[in-house]
């Protein structure tokens, strides 16, 4: 189910499907709203804006972002992070790529916190000295639903004569992204995405949460094996980086988990 509402979501949120042969970027009344996930505003199919570009966009205004942080707070106060479990296009892209056979390793710790350091340093305090949306030129799904498309399909070719170092580096991040999403669990979630940092303050504190009966636990570890996060559910029900995709609760051997208010 969790799946198909993943794929649902990235063809609802990406619907404007005239710009494939029509070209151009969907403009409409709709981008002014935005997706409570990551969802790069330059697809040329996007239907809606990303809030990760609308709290650049005002805070390199010097203004502050209300509207953005209102539907990110309210997502946030009602669910947590849930939507980047259920709704995030950038998320199922990542879930895809940990299905390659490979080799495996965990996270190193340390790198959960660097999403913080990027929230505040780049999309923060670097947009508000430049004036320059940061995180958007060096975002991973930029590129991949909008820097690659439009480049792709450029019919007049202006756009491939700007191609210049921005570009290569982006594409060098973008690789990188790709590889240790191979073989690390949703490397970008945890560690640098913006939007994901913003939805973990309020897993502590969202009106629904995981629930853990402890006399039915056997700490066996089958949650954090499905997890999608790596995170040690048994241990932390409402962890910084869960994401309540809800895959322990449906998993557990002991049926010690639920989800709710």
């Amino acid at each position: 189910m969790k799946r198909i509402i993943q794929i649902l979501a990235t063809f609802i949120v990406n619907g404007y499907f005239p710009a494939i042969y029509k070209g151009g970027i969907y403009q409409g009344p709709m981008k002014r709203v935005c997706w409570p996930v990551l969802n790069c505003w330059g697809c040329p199919t996007a239907m809606y804006g990303c809030p990760a570009g609308g709290l650049q966009h005002f805070i390199g205004l010097q203004l502050i972002p209300w509207a953005v942080l209102g539907i990110l707070g309210t997502v946030g106060a009602a669910v947590g992070r849930m939507a980047c479990g259920w709704i995030c296009p950038f998320g199922l892209f990542q879930d895809l790529l940990f299905k390659i056979r490979s080799f495996k390793m965990r996270m190193p710790v340390f790198f959960k916190f660097f999403k913080y350091a990027v929230l505040v340093i780049v999309a923060g305090l670097v947009v508000y000295k430049v004036g320059e949306p940061w995180f958007c030129k060096l975002c991973p799904d930029g590129l991949l639903i909008a820097g690659f498309p439009l480049v792709l399909f450029d019919k007049t070719g202006d756009l491939r004569a700007l191609i210049g170092w921005h570009y290569y580096m982006k594409i060098g991040i973008f690789i990188f992204i790709i590889l240790a999403s191979i073989t690390m669990k949703r490397f970008f979630c945890r560690s640098m995405c913006i939007i994901g940092a913003v939805y973990s303050v309020f897993n502590r504190f969202s009106f629904t949460k995981l629930r853990l009966n402890k006399d039915k636990c056997r700490e066996c570890g089958s949650c954090q094996n499905v997890c999608p996060m790596d995170v040690p559910v048994y241990k932390q029900q409402n962890h910084i980086d869960c994401i309540r995709c809800l895959d322990c609760v449906y998993k557990c051997p002991s049926k010690a988990l639920k989800y709710g208010i």
